[in-house]
């Protein structure tokens, strides 16, 4: 299904803080705000509707559409919110160096979606551009200024990293409900599936001996077909190499 956009005057007013003001029933964009992240951490997106919002904050659902117009402007607002946990304690930029910086970005950016699961299915790719999100930008771009890219080239390499630990980060994701569904660990599975495919695959390894060779060795190194973290530290490593590059060029 197909989720409603948010109206962009209306989600950009109520992000800015134009609309702070507490009804008499004690809600306000910020309370229902807390409640819908509540639920969508425990239960995913699609369970925080308006309805099961009211209903964690022991009011009608009518009451909550007088601060927040509906769900498209309700899932705007809890993006930008969770990423304002972002860097609470200390900025990329005080990290070292830009290669730290980098690192720390992939790393905080990687743990904010372990706590916050649904956070990708949240945004769209154009993103509402709240204060936390231009606060985000903000501070990741830091580590990089002043190292030798061009403003576009910043702005490339922070999107690669970005693109980067979201795309791992959905592997993890995956295989994280594969678990769950077949109730299985990696490592169970890999074991089990493991001598099946071997036998399956009797001869296998003339038909296709690079894969045979390299997924074997792949496979006995993680214990899993791929270690998700592995991947992200490995792609880390390689990315701020290109990046070096770059730079002395």
């Amino acid at each position: 299904m197909t989720r409603r956009a948010p109206d962009p005057a209306r989600t950009l007013a109520l992000l800015w803080g134009a609309h702070r003001h507490e009804g008499r029933s004690g809600l306000s964009v910020r309370t229902i705000v807390s409640a819908a992240i509540e639920i969508a951490d425990a239960e995913g997106l699609e369970a925080a509707v308006m309805r099961r919002v009211a209903d964690h904050l022991g009011v009608g659902t009518m009451s909550l559409y007088t601060h927040v117009p509906g769900k498209a402007e309700l899932t705007a607002l809890m993006a930008d919110t969770v990423l304002g946990t972002l860097y609470a304690t200390a900025a990329p930029s005080a990290a070292g160096d830009w290669r730290a910086g980098l690192r720390m970005i992939a790393r905080e950016n990687w743990a904010l979606h372990e706590r916050h699961p649904w956070l990708l299915a949240a945004t769209d790719g154009r993103g509402e551009l709240g204060p936390n999100v231009l606060r985000k930008y903000e501070l990741e771009l830091a580590p990089l200024d002043g190292i030798g890219l061009t403003d576009v080239e910043m702005d490339s390499t922070l999107t690669m990293v970005l693109v980067y630990v979201e795309g791992v980060w959905r592997t993890r994701h995956s295989l994280r409900r594969a678990q769950e569904h077949s109730g299985q660990t990696d490592a169970e599975w890999w074991q089990s599936t493991g001598p099946i495919l071997e036998r399956v695959m009797s001869g296998g390894e003339a038909r296709f001996p690079l894969g045979g060779r390299v997924g074997t060795a792949a496979g006995q190194e993680h214990n899993a077909m791929i270690d998700p973290v592995h991947a992200l530290e490995f792609g880390l490593d390689r990315i701020i190499d290109g990046i070096s590059a770059l730079i002395a060029r």
